[in-house]
């Protein structure tokens, strides 16, 4: 089942072909209208339409996290703010976050893409969509949210409830299809042994899943106690709805008509073959707004050029498992260390020596964050110690929307130069 056959299964000539006209289109539209791009092909003595292939696109320079950063918030739009009709955030920048903007044909197109990927996991117009995404600046709930609707389908927009009220919304409402991270999909899973409910009380089908890497031995385990088929998706803030899973499973079908993909050493920066693993960089061919020429994504995957069973042309990539940089996704969330940092020096605490580690209770990630007490400090007051550490709490909440447990330890205990800053003990293999 498709919901654009004829664009999903496309002979692989004539979607080359479409890729290079709509890149050509776009290195237009930002060299007329963003700055960076204009500066950079100028200095390079690149015309847009010098690229006569593909592959011409690796004589441009990646566009990287710092770039956002520094034209924050606008300098990267390829249209007069009048155009645009939505703004919402993007966590892949340490400090603010980024901003990205929609204009109409953008949403149009991004609930086309969602809709791609919902039917691809099977979901019909028949389904009822429960979405335990965060609706908010980000955009994990948004996209689903309009494919759905445009498919047809019920929606239903529980967001960030806790999970006893997602449970109670899927037995009331008879959801049969849920979208949210997949560790979140197994604390419901816990929350259901909790309550004495068995699986079968429920409606679910379908499960769409992402935001976070997981193995294949999370799936299992999701379909096992929820009773459902689990299928995985990606897309980042700044490129929506970038690809997902058909009921084969094996590996998540890149819209490759609205994005170019390439996978490059990290280190070196130089294109890798189809079949090794690599970072993933990502053009956009169609956005507006906020379109992006080699987008370093950070994210590791693999591109696979085989045929799928589906009968799907576009090209797949593996399952994400994890990022080149030093980002960590914390329930969804993406945090930098450096950050952190910023939050406890914000506390009046100079030059800290902490510890983040990760691991999981059940199903759940959890985040501690070690402090050392400066030499200085008077551990005879306990009311003073837990003021700190409730300060630092509350400003990780507030700036991050994560919550981190923030233990004092003694000084010098944390052996930084053999542990490293961060810790992950979270099992993902």
């Amino acid at each position: 089942m498709y919901w654009q056959a004829e664009l999903e299964c496309m002979d692989r000539g004539e979607l080359e072909l479409l890729q290079l006209e709509r890149l050509q289109a776009t290195l237009n539209r930002v060299t007329r209208n963003v700055p960076l791009y204009r500066t950079r092909f100028s200095d390079l003595g690149l015309d847009p339409y010098d690229l006569q292939s593909l592959e011409d696109v690796r004589k441009i320079p990646f566009t990287t996290k710092d770039d956002l950063r520094e034209h924050y918030p606008y300098g990267l739009f390829a249209v007069p703010l009048r155009d645009v009709v939505r703004m919402q955030g993007s966590t892949s920048t340490p400090g603010k976050p980024g901003v990205v903007g929609y204009t109409v044909g953008d949403i149009h197109r991004w609930s086309h893409l969602a809709a791609r990927i919902l039917v691809a996991g099977g979901v019909t117009k028949d389904d009822a969509v429960q979405i335990a995404f965060n609706y908010g600046l980000y955009t994990s709930a948004f996209g689903i949210h309009s494919g759905a609707e445009l498919l047809g389908a019920s929606v239903i927009p529980s967001s960030s409830s806790d999970a006893q009220r997602q449970i109670l919304i899927m037995q009331d409402y008879r959801s049969t299809a849920l979208t949210c991270s997949p560790s979140y999909a197994l604390h419901l899973a816990d929350t259901l042994d909790e309550l004495g409910i068995n699986k079968t009380a429920l409606s679910l089908r379908f499960g769409l899943f992402g935001s976070e890497p997981w193995t294949e031995e999370m799936r299992q385990e999701i379909e096992a106690r929820l009773g459902i088929l689990a299928t995985d998706n990606y897309g980042l803030s700044e490129i929506t709805s970038v690809a997902g899973e058909c009921l084969q499973r094996d590996g998540l079908h890149i819209n490759e008509d609205h994005f170019l993909a390439e996978i490059i050493d990290p280190l070196t920066g130089q294109v890798l073959p189809v079949g090794h693993k690599g970072e993933l960089v990502l053009t956009t061919l169609t956005k507006e707004a906020f379109p992006l020429i080699r987008f370093r994504t950070g994210d590791l995957t693999t591109l696979m050029d085989s045929e799928c069973a589906c009968g799907r042309t576009l090209r797949r990539m593996s399952r994400i498992p994890g990022r080149s940089d030093d980002m960590l996704i914390i329930r969804g969330v993406n945090v930098f260390p450096s950050q952190i940092n910023e939050v406890i020096i914000s506390t009046g605490l100079m030059d800290p020596h902490y510890q983040i580690v990760l691991d999981r209770v059940g199903q759940m990630d959890r985040a501690t964050l070690c402090l050392e007490a400066p030499e200085s400090f008077c551990t005879d007051s306990i009311k003073e110690s837990q003021r700190i550490l409730e300060n630092v709490r509350l400003r990780l909440q507030t700036a991050l929307g994560v919550t981190f447990e923030v233990r004092l330890v003694e000084p010098r205990s944390i052996d930084q130069q053999y542990g490293g800053r961060v810790l992950d003990k979270r099992t993902l293999i």
